[in-house]
């Protein structure tokens, strides 16, 4: 077989993520310091855990129905009343975010369409648009990461249909202002844009409270999850909610995709939405503040409202270049290029332990000297 003629030309229009390529890198090296992973570093909360094991042991491993289990649904439509009230949103649970994001852009992109995307970016976002069929349109938010919706108004064409928003941001940490996203609501509506906002980090809002643009269209689509929330992140458990029209198209292609999110974890779902993260939130805002402090002085930054990454410039040379010399130093970063198509910036997750963030921060600042 000629794997050549046989694979399809989406898979070349799609690269290996560069951070699993550092991912594989730090396999390599002996005790190294990792602030790249994009993923909390706290165990999942107990109760969590023995929703998860009740769940096995009371049977609940087969399929469940497509859209998720009623009493989840319902759970979730009872926590929206209060943060969305006098909206009526249909909800689909999903196998993670990055599932429901798919399922949204197959949805509703067609060949040729175009999705308006911030940059800096998700690094899954521009894949999940090639696999939807549709064309990335960048919106450049440098210096200071913050959106400006009169430039994403002067980016729609006749053949836009997504203006992806993510708030808090990966891999920047920005928060958009409340103005902002009720500017973007007030866009997507005048223009017949479906507005995708992904609020996976919705729980890690730092010096402002969190809001939505669903807020002011009730159009507006929103991705939520619970991986970044609750350290569950390999469990692949999301949702999405918004109007009835695209969610009941999601869950159909879900039952010949996904099927439906992991029955054993909906239950352990279910659970994670009594528990109270504040404590953890506090303590992620605590690492952030130590984080900055400790590189203000030698590293140039916005700090960040939100999520926990910070998004620094490269002291010298290209992103790709600062960041080959923290990684022979034993510090697992990675290089803005991953998510830019500028290559001046390196990504930092303080979601790690105290001891590694000071190793981290004297390793940077070191290196920032040369």
């Amino acid at each position: 077989m000629n794997a050549k003629t046989i694979l399809a030309e989406r898979t070349r229009q799609i690269e290996v993520s560069g951070i699993r390529k550092v991912f594989d890198l730090g396999k390599s090296l002996k005790d190294p310091i990792n602030l790249s992973i994009g993923q909390p570093h706290f165990a999942v909360p107990e109760p969590i855990r023995d929703a998860a094991k009740a769940a096995i042991d009371a049977g609940h491993n087969g399929y469940t129905v497509t859209q998720g289990l009623a009493e989840f649904r319902e759970k979730i439509k009872t926590d929206l009343s209060k943060r969305l009230p006098g909206q009526d949103r249909e909800v689909i649970i999903t196998s993670g975010t990055s599932g429901g994001l798919l399922l949204a852009l197959l949805a509703v992109v067609n060949p040729g369409d175009e999705v308006i995307v911030p940059d800096p970016y998700f690094v899954a976002y521009p894949h999940l648009v090639t696999l939807a069929g549709g064309t990335t349109v960048y919106v450049d938010t440098y210096p200071d990461f913050q959106l400006d919706p009169a430039k994403v108004e002067s980016a729609i064409t006749p053949r836009t249909k997504v203006i992806l928003l993510c708030s808090p941001a990966n891999p920047t940490g920005t928060v958009a202002s409340r103005e902002v996203k009720r500017q973007l609501a007030e866009i997507a509506r005048r223009r017949n844009v479906l507005l995708l906002s992904d609020e996976i980090y919705n729980a890690f809002h730092y010096d402002a409270p969190a809001s939505s643009p669903a807020e002011d269209d009730p159009d507006t689509l929103v991705i939520e999850g619970f991986g970044k929330t609750y350290g569950m992140t390999g469990w692949r458990l999301g949702y999405a909610h918004g109007p009835k029209a695209i969610v009941d198209e999601m869950m159909k292609l879900q039952q010949f995709t996904y099927v439906c999110a992991p029955s054993v974890v909906q239950h352990a779902g279910m659970a994670a939405m009594d528990f109270d993260v504040s404590g953890i939130v506090a303590d992620y805002k605590r690492k952030r503040d130590r984080l900055c402090a400790g590189l203000r002085e030698r590293f140039e930054f916005d700090v960040p409202g939100g999520a926990f990454y910070l998004f620094a410039k490269a002291p010298w040379g290209t992103g790709t270049e600062f960041v080959k010399e923290a990684i022979r130093q034993s510090l697992l970063i990675i290089p803005g290029g991953v998510f830019s198509r500028r290559d001046t910036h390196f990504r930092i997750s303080y979601a790690a332990a105290d001891e590694t963030l000071d190793r981290g921060i004297e390793v940077l600042n070191r290196i920032a000297r040369k």
